[in-house]
């Protein structure tokens, strides 16, 4: 079964109502492959989930950035699997470099939060991906196989489950993958699912690319045969965010 393109847009800590209204009114209007073709998930700050829900279009979901690793209680600050569930919030963005970065979320941690999140009901896009040191100290793999293992030491279905490998490097900084380092590390990924959880994981399991990702180099990117789509930053608050989107056609016509 071919798996369906995916296109995630993070908003990150950005926006006021009036940005989010005009950014949500550009992507009702914009010209898109069918939900057949492409999957597409926005992510606002939590403050704007209520408002991009009830104005985007149907056929585009919405992601929460973060949740709580387990059930709510006195956590000032945080929020729970359990209200986004309540939102009727279908998504959420876990294990972002940034966290792991400025927040010192371990492996461990985003693991149980991946697991806790879909025993909620959530589906979930599991971030990964190595900084620059590791990767010029040639342990991209060990880095990616790491943080991958804690979550497959917790989750057994993998069906509500998007990896988005996104190498730090290239976070924000203008900075890609080329598609070929992109390619190499999802193929590994891919194998390292076959040989540590199953064949079929590893066959459905849809692996993303997220790292300064723009208009310009998403058909690119997107063509590589083990990119299933991508997670946007800064694009995707612009009106480019519908030509990334558009790039999911290069699989439907390969």
């Amino acid at each position: 079964m071919a798996r369906k393109f995916f296109v995630g847009g993070n908003w990150k800590c950005n926006g006021t109502a009036e940005e989010v209204k005009k950014i949500v009114n550009t992507l009702n209007e914009s010209q898109v492959p069918s939900q057949d073709v492409v999957e597409v998930v926005v992510s606002p700050p939590y403050v704007f989930l209520p408002l991009v829900k009830s104005t985007l279009r149907p056929d585009f979901h919405v992601a929460a950035q973060n949740c709580w690793v387990k059930k709510g209680g006195a956590f000032t600050g945080e929020v729970s699997a359990e209200m986004l569930v309540n939102l009727d919030i279908p998504w959420v963005i876990l294990g972002h470099s940034e966290r792991r970065a400025l927040l010192n979320e371990s492996n461990e941690f985003v693991g149980d939060k991946v697991a806790y999140a879909l025993a909620q009901g959530l589906k979930v896009i599991a971030c990964v991906g190595e900084t620059l040191e590791q990767r010029e100290a040639g342990s991209t793999m060990d880095v990616v196989a790491a943080q991958t293992k804690a979550i497959a030491d917790r989750v057994s279905n993998w069906s509500n489950v998007v990896i988005a490998y996104e190498p730090v490097w290239a976070i924000g900084t203008g900075k890609v993958a080329s598609p070929a380092q992109a390619q190499e590390v999802h193929d590994e990924l891919r194998k390292w699912l076959a040989k540590n959880v199953s064949d079929d994981v590893a066959a459905t399991t849809r692996i993303i690319y997220g790292g300064s990702v723009n208009g310009g180099n998403c058909k690119e990117l997107g063509g590589q045969a083990d990119v299933d789509g991508f997670l946007v930053g800064g694009a995707s608050l612009k009106p480019e965010f519908i030509d990334i989107i558009k790039a999911a056609e290069v699989k439907k016509s390969a």
